[in-house]
């Protein structure tokens, strides 16, 4: 039997060759450090989203972006990850599968390893990454962070990194927006018609995991979410929070709820007393989310909402109803089309309201008595949230009525280009002397026009605005703050200190 050239590692030992950190990075990378000028001693990069031009952010996107996810990467990457599988390592088996791979995937010799022994003997990562506080909002084109070499013979190594940092952060800065801009949707209808500000706190919830591209995916994207709500059935969050952000484990939560198998085990013909089993057993009291349109939504919304009122109302805490297909605006706000009076025509809402009741908020628009709600997750989105709200008010109703799940439809329709998410170089040194970097290609619409020479950052009332070309001094007195420097996560930061940047009035 014949196996790869490659170093065989143990499954139970969790070693796998992909993860090797002087790996992880894109082909042509590896050959950039003969690529560049002899001499070359400085390169001085960038992260930047140039664009919202493949982005649909709804009404009130203000062109900017949520920073979030460098501490987790700086810990989980650029320490552990590269001082456990590089550092620690005798300098053989360090850089082994490297020059494995490199050998056997673009020839022998053609990429040496001698700049990685090199590495390997200074025990670190010789960078400097500076960056504005997490949880800021960036307005597009302005630069997140900067990221430099601290030694003269690592020149090769800022953009060696960049596919890693890259690959790693665009997602959850991606997230982290959108999640935002949930909110402050949502934010808007509880104001305009004076719902619960409390309860918004777990109107959108995240029900992503299913459709994320893998555990890891999950978990950093899952965090990013929470920083606008609390509401999540994505556990690994929760951990990721604890292991990178000093979580106490209690960033999100989420309740009880049904999915069709329960629903259909209690059998078709007994569909009002599987209902009823699980708000008076199985939950005799808080919140239960279930599942209602297995066979006939309007049939539960209604004659069986109506059977079950007196054990709803007799129960302490909140009995949730969740469709879970159709067009979940026809089906929450009424389907004008649908024949007048039938419960499609009426919506979810207002049946609900007819058979129970509520409350007026002190701003005149209906809110369902507390016994009572509505979730919606299958295929929500930005711009059908805000048609639900906007329709909802349109009938005199809350924004406090619905809770939305908000899924991998969201968080799967995006790539790197939705903001326009990129890593450049714009200064460097060779030989002692400085040079000015920049692209301004000819064709395209300039978009992907950089910044010139060194960059300073700064923070002009609500707005971030970039400064290029700066002297060496000068961009050193802007608002970009050192995070990592050879080695060491400097001024570490909390989960909830970057939910009240985020959340902080005009932030």
């Amino acid at each position: 039997m014949n196996f790869s050239p490659f170093s065989i590692q143990s499954p139970n030992n969790m070693n796998y060759s992909y993860q090797l950190p002087a790996l992880a990075t894109d082909f042509y990378k590896t050959g950039h450090i003969k690529q560049y000028p002899d001499n070359t001693e400085f390169v001085y990069s960038n992260l930047t989203a140039r664009s919202a031009a493949h982005a649909n952010m709804g009404p009130l996107f203000d062109d900017k972006v949520v920073f979030y996810g460098l501490q987790g990467f700086i810990r989980e990457f650029i320490i552990n990850l590269w001082d456990t599988r590089f550092f620690q390592e005798d300098v053989d088996t360090a850089i082994y599968d490297f020059q494995q791979i490199a050998d056997s995937c673009l020839g022998p010799g053609s990429v040496s390893s001698e700049h990685l022994e090199k590495l390997h003997a200074v025990g670190y990562l010789p960078l400097t990454i500076q960056a504005v506080p997490e949880g800021s909002r960036v307005n597009l084109r302005v630069p997140m962070l900067t990221i430099i070499n601290t030694h003269a013979d690592f020149g090769w190594l800022t953009n060696y990194i960049e596919t890693l940092l890259s690959c790693e952060l665009w997602k959850p800065i991606t997230v982290a927006t959108i999640a935002y801009q949930y909110r402050k949707q949502l934010n808007h209808w509880v104001e305009k018609t004076g719902s619960s500000k409390e309860f918004a706190d777990w109107q959108n919830h995240d029900f992503s995991m299913r459709g994320m591209s893998g555990l890891h995916d999950a978990a950093v994207c899952g965090s990013a979410f929470l920083l606008s709500s609390k509401g999540t059935d994505t556990i690994p969050a929760i951990g990721y929070i604890s292991d990178f952000y000093y979580g106490g484990g209690d960033e999100g939560g989420s309740v009880p709820a049904t999915e069709h198998s329960v629903m259909c085990m209690g059998g078709v013909d007994d569909e009002v007393g599987t209902i009823e089993r699980l708000i008076t057993k199985v939950y005799p009291q808080g919140i239960v989310s279930v599942v209602s349109d297995t066979w006939d939504f309007w049939n539960v919304i209604t004659n069986t909402a109506t059977l079950l009122k007196s054990q709803i109302m007799a129960r302490d805490g909140k009995v949730v109803f969740r469709p879970d297909s159709g067009d979940p605006v026809l089906i929450l706000c009424g389907d004008p089309s649908a024949p007048e009076g039938t419960p499609a025509h009426r919506g979810a809402v207002e049946c609900l309201w007819d058979i129970f009741g509520g409350t007026t908020t002190d701003k005149g628009y209906r809110t369902l008595d507390s016994h009572v709600g509505l979730i919606y997750g299958d295929s929500i989105t930005l711009d059908r949230q805000w048609q639900i709200l906007e329709r909802l008010a349109a009938k005199g109703f809350s924004a406090g009525n619905v809770v939305f799940g908000v899924g991998s439809y969201t968080f799967q329709y995006i790539t790197r280009d939705t903001f326009g998410m990129a890593i450049k170089a714009t200064w460097g040194q060779v030989g002692g002397v400085p040079r000015e970097l920049f692209k301004d290609p000819k064709t395209g619409d300039g978009i992907k026009k950089s910044a010139k020479g060194l960059l300073k950052v700064t923070k002009e009332g609500n707005d971030y605005v970039l400064h290029d070309q700066q002297t060496y001094m000068q961009h050193l007195g802007g608002d970009l703050s050192v995070v990592y420097s050879n080695g060491t996560l400097e001024s570490p930061v909390t989960y909830s200190t970057i939910r009240e940047t985020l959340n902080a009035k005009e932030a």
